[in-house]
């Protein structure tokens, strides 16, 4: 009934979230963009970035910003920046939840965040001029600008790769440089207990959370530099690789668990009941072969782990105890990426 709406957004929730460590942390990440970014935005600019799912525009609003385009590999961020121009108005609402599912595999959700900071840089060139030009207020420009597209999307993985990965562990083959504890610790500290706090049952796992979130910001920066400057890979469009457990057949198994909470919470969540009734009415079919999975090599990632390793014995010979328990830590979690061992091998 509102006129000025041209989207409504439902909140995300996940079916897998506790399926393997990187699913777990993957949760974590989406839950604070929901329950802090996505509901903060709504409220107080009437304009987020829509999640490209769980949403429904006005055809009018879509008509009116030119329709779906196929210049980045973000149409649905591309859409919402040019509505929002338009001067349409964006709702969010956190009670309603829309199940979906996490990628399981290191491979899949590499590709996966990839494409999600690739496509803001090159739409960020491509709406710059559009931002400046139009006739939104001083502040949601700003807002836009700085906020939505720079500080998130290329600020932070460029401040967690050059400080973590570089600049830190070259400091300890220079004696004469030194970072203070407050670098090296508390603001990284801070920044994750900040992002943790939306799903407390994730708790016991930041210090993996801080880990991961370094190791990816290579995957980031490197998706980052492809969109702003247009590389080979900016374009790369891979359709993110998924289990299927939010399939029918996968949402029949979750109704004895969410029995209860359907009860209480009419109209936002599946009709899971009525899934386990289709789904037992339907003939079976016999299971397919198991495909043959393997682990892969990332050589990136690899070439780090020995660079922060090495640095971490450096440390040992300087005497520097809390670099090196970081250089370890650090150190260990790109080996392990690298190997491709966490979460599910691909087939």
């Amino acid at each position: 009934g509102k006129d000025d709406v041209g989207l409504v957004q439902a909140r995300w929730s996940f079916v897998n979230n506790d399926e393997n460590l990187l699913t777990r942390l993957q949760n974590i990440n989406l839950c604070f963009h929901f329950e802090v970014e996505q509901q903060v935005n709504g409220a107080f600019l009437n304009f987020f970035g829509f999640n490209g799912t769980a949403g429904v525009w006005r055809i009018k609003a879509l008509e009116d910003s030119g329709g779906w385009m196929e210049r980045t590999t973000v149409e649905d961020m591309d859409i919402a920046v040019r509505a929002h121009l338009k001067g349409w108005k964006f709702l969010y609402l956190n009670d309603v939840e829309c199940q979906c599912e996490l990628p399981e595999s290191y491979e899949a959700y590499r590709k996966q965040q990839h494409r999600w900071h690739s496509g803001p840089m090159q739409l960020f060139r491509l709406c710059f001029v559009d931002i400046i030009k139009s006739k939104i207020g001083f502040w949601k420009k700003c807002n836009l600008i700085f906020l939505f597209f720079l500080l998130r999307k290329l600020i932070l993985p460029f401040y967690s790769f050059t400080l973590f990965c570089v600049i830190l562990p070259m400091t300890m083959f220079v004696p004469e440089a030194e970072l203070p504890a407050w670098v090296v610790c508390y603001i990284p500290a801070t920044m994750s207990i900040m992002s943790i706090l939306p799903s407390p049952k994730s708790f016991p796992f930041i210090v993996p959370y801080l880990l991961f979130e370094n190791t990816m910001s290579v995957t980031k920066f490197n998706a980052m530099i492809s969109g702003l400057f247009q590389l080979g890979s900016a374009y790369e469009w891979v359709v993110t690789k998924k289990s299927g457990r939010s399939s029918e057949g996968d949402l029949v198994a979750l109704v004895e668990k969410h029995t209860v909470q359907q009860q209480q919470r009419v109209g936002s969540a599946p009709d899971l009941a009525g899934l386990a009734a289709k789904d037992s009415s339907l003939p079976k079919k016999d299971a397919p072969k198991k495909k043959q999975k393997h682990n892969r090599i990332y050589r990136k990632e690899l070439a780090l782990s020995f660079l922060l390793l090495t640095a971490a014995a450096r440390s040992v010979l300087s005497a520097q105890g809390i670099h090196f328990y970081f250089l370890l830590f650090q150190g260990v979690s790109f080996l392990v990426m690298g190997l491709d061992l966490i979460g599910e091998q691909v087939e």
